[in-house]
């Protein structure tokens, strides 16, 4: 199934309420998720709320890897969206798991812009 794109959905449960509210330890998490996943990195945005929650987004060439965290829950919710070849979005997830302190976790995947699919509409 050839498709444009991946889309992880990670559900991070009883994660390490300090980390989730850790800023810097986010961003460098996403930052080098990015990387490790072999991404351009062409922006980045991260913003702590109060009393407490973090969420931030890095813009890649390739799309995005965004978070949003709920400490008081023990919760965050990620996206990792990737369009093109090569790209192994489990390296991110786990090292996001490992870097939150994740005791729980799912991942959903999504294959965005199904080429098939895409194929029939051209034809018309």
């Amino acid at each position: 199934m050839n498709a444009l794109g991946t889309q992880i959905l990670l559900e991070l449960k009883q994660c390490n309420r300090e980390l989730l509210n850790d800023l810097p330890l986010i961003r460098k998490t996403l930052l080098q998720a990015a990387r490790e996943v072999g991404a351009t990195v062409i922006g980045q945005s991260f913003h702590q709320f109060s009393p407490q929650g973090v969420t931030g987004v890095v813009a890649i060439a390739e799309s995005h890897i965004c978070i949003h965290t709920w400490p008081e829950y023990g919760y965050a919710a990620v996206d990792i969206f990737t369009c093109g070849e090569g790209f192994k979005p489990q390296t991110a997830v786990d090292l996001i798991v490992r870097s939150l302190g994740c005791q729980e976790h799912s991942v959903t995947e999504i294959r965005r812009g199904l080429l098939s699919d895409l194929a029939s509409v051209t034809a018309r």
